[in-house]
């Protein structure tokens, strides 16, 4: 069994120039490339007049410049974050300095789990509180737009995707990208959530994505249902190992991950670390001897 991820290839971009995608979105690009970012951060614009900002992106002045400039002769008036990794938020902090924009967010980084009393990992923008709190189903308007919040879970346990229903457009954050799946990291990363949240996509009837890394998404459900596909390949492939007495999440990977350079394994741990929890809960996995961890012993049930 193997699954296709699709992957389309971008308009054409350089760092710091405004390209104007569709009638009502905007979009500037960080000089912010990785192996988790692409080419960098998506940053957003909606609007004529007063704007939204869709996530600011990373702490970085060269980049709130562009924005700024994007701008010109112009108000914006909110800041919409998808989430709270450092590629996303911190850049509000900044933005906020020139303009009288609010933040829009579901929460400081780990709400989604802190209320369960589940203590997330470092590495998140932890400044960041939202001057607005919002929720699944929650629609905020400008005068040239509006949006509504879907609370999209999985890839942070704050996450949400923001729909421009005039063009029937999701910014889909990091929940569904362009270019590759999210890496899933418990504690904060679910993939009981992840799913459950491609599959709140699948109900709706966006014509289009506008991920935060990589290329416009067109064929919208193809694309989350070969995200579906690759996930439960994943367990598929865990589920062999076991049977083939591999019992350890670091023994798997490279297996699993053969077409991943050795230096993303680690990630790529996080990943069916979270993968093995799901099937630990759904109880055809057991996990011998303690919690649920890198580091732990599993069999199957």
């Amino acid at each position: 069994m193997s699954v296709s991820i699709p992957y389309v290839r971008d308009l054409e971009f350089e760092y710091g120039r405004t390209a104007q995608i569709s009638g009502d979105i905007r979009r500037v690009i960080a000089n912010n490339p990785s192996a988790f970012t692409l080419y960098g951060t998506g940053t957003y614009i909606l609007g004529q007049g007063e704007v939204a900002v869709v996530d600011p992106g990373p702490a970085d002045t060269t980049h709130i410049d562009a924005i700024l400039e994007a701008t010109k002769g112009e108000k914006i008036t909110h800041m919409l974050v998808t989430h709270t990794h450092m590629d996303h938020s911190p850049g509000c902090a900044l933005l906020a300095k020139y303009c009288d924009a609010e933040s829009y967010a579901y929460g400081p980084h780990g709400s989604g789990k802190q209320e369960q009393g589940v203590v997330v990992e470092e590495g998140g923008d932890t400044d960041f509180r939202p001057d607005n709190e919002i929720r699944h189903g929650d629609i905020i308007d400008g005068p040239t737009w509006s949006v509504e919040c879907v609370y999209t879970p999985g890839h942070t346990s704050n996450h949400v995707c923001y729909a421009l229903a005039s063009e029937r457009a999701l910014f889909s954050g990091d929940h569904v990208m362009g270019w590759s799946t999210s890496v899933i990291s418990p504690p904060d990363g679910d993939m009981e959530a992840y799913m459950e949240s491609l599959q709140i996509l699948l109900d709706r009837n966006d014509a289009i994505y506008w991920p935060t890394h990589g290329p416009a998404i067109t064929q919208t459900n193809a694309h989350v249902e070969s995200f579906i596909a690759h996930r439960k390949e994943r367990e598929h492939q865990i589920m062999q190992a076991l049977h083939a007495g591999t019992t350890t999440i670091p023994e798997m990977v490279p297996g699993m991950y053969k077409e991943v350079p050795e230096y993303l394994h680690a990630a790529a741990a996080r990943s069916v670390l979270a993968s093995m929890e799901y099937l630990v809960k759904r109880m055809e996995v057991v996990c011998e001897g303690g919690d649920v961890s890198i580091g732990a012993h599993y069999r199957p049930a």
